[in-house]
């Protein structure tokens, strides 16, 4: 089996998902670099490089709001899920569970 070909199909999965991951771990309010910390730690690996224009386009849709914090020597924005983004989050979560169960039928439940 060709490994790229597994690995592309792999990083458009992840690609899908980022959205869901970001908005459901800043429920609280994180800063990029914690954010990212947060989503490894998880088993969620996304590349800075994603991830930052990720948070400033969520943070233009009206779904994130953020707010920087000048108390420690290095300024650090923090991020956190509106009420917008709480009710896409909650859309997102229900498809993401209907899809997982229509997989799960598909493929006689094996897991």
């Amino acid at each position: 089996m060709d490994q790229d070909l597994v690995t592309g199909h792999l990083q458009e999965l992840r690609r899908g998902t980022v959205v869901l991951a970001c908005l459901a771990t800043l429920a609280r309010p994180r800063y990029g670099y914690a954010l990212l910390e947060t989503l490894a730690d998880a088993g969620f690996a996304v590349d800075g490089n994603t991830l930052y224009p990720l948070l400033r386009r969520l943070e233009k849709q009206g779904l994130l709001t953020s707010q920087w914090n000048t108390d420690e020597a290095r300024p650090r924005k923090f991020y956190s899920v509106s009420p917008d983004g709480a009710a896409v989050l909650d859309q997102l979560r229900t498809e993401w569970r209907s899809l997982d169960s229509a997989i799960a039928a598909l493929d006689g439940g094996k897991q």
